[in-house]
């Protein structure tokens, strides 16, 4: 088979950790070259605008300055991991992608979707992920995984209920416009059944 592209996206405690280890897995049993990455990050100047944009020391930034280190980022990663993959036939997963700066930036900080889409366009023109598993979970409960956590929370973790409500449905109304390319995961159900869902829909998708 020729690359896919999957990307995983939610909001803060939705869970993405465990359901890449799921993806990972179902991967590996199936002997499919594959390469996992995520964003920010991806490589060594992308991570380093990834510990910027994390930092609670960051502080406050100005919305498009936090969209532009956003896609900086995501280029370097475009450039130097996503796209070589695809075109080697690898499976490409990735831990956010641009519909992330659509729901964060786009509709958390008010930025609309127009900065997003021109953006989009400038660095990954027509290039769009083959599947998006968005796992939804509301944000109450989000935040209280979240404070579970051993490690302290980062800097989009910190911020108000508000905006991460605004993140949610940010993310649902992306759902919504792209239906085909969209499953959406409800992540408020048990391990089990969420990693169920994801095998079954990488079943349909990739089999």
């Amino acid at each position: 088979m020729g690359g896919f592209f999957i990307t995983l996206e939610g909001g803060e405690g939705a869970g993405k950790s465990t359901a890449l280890g799921t993806i990972r897995e179902w991967l590996q049993a199936r002997g499919l070259a594959f390469v996992l990455t995520r964003e920010p990050g991806g490589t060594p100047p992308a991570e380093r605008i990834r510990e910027l944009l994390l930092d609670p020391e960051t502080g406050e930034l100005a919305p498009l300055t936090e969209l532009l280190l956003m896609f900086a980022a995501r280029n370097e990663n475009l450039e130097r991991v996503i796209r070589p993959a695809l075109a080697a036939g690898k499976v490409v997963v990735s831990d956010r992608f641009t519909d992330a700066s659509m729901a964060y930036q786009g509709a958390g900080r008010g930025l609309g979707r127009e900065p997003v889409e021109q953006l989009a366009r400038l660095v990954h023109g027509d290039l769009l992920p083959d599947l998006t598993l968005l796992l939804d979970v509301p944000v109450d409960t989000g935040l209280e995984r979240i404070s579970q956590r051993s490690e302290g929370p980062d800097r989009f973790e910190r911020t108000r209920p508000e905006f991460l409500e605004r993140v949610r449905q940010g993310y649902l109304e992306q759902a919504r416009r792209e239906p085909k390319r969209f499953v959406v995961i409800d992540a408020t159900a048990g391990l089990d059944i969420v990693g169920e869902q994801i095998r079954t829909v990488l079943e349909e998708r990739l089999a």
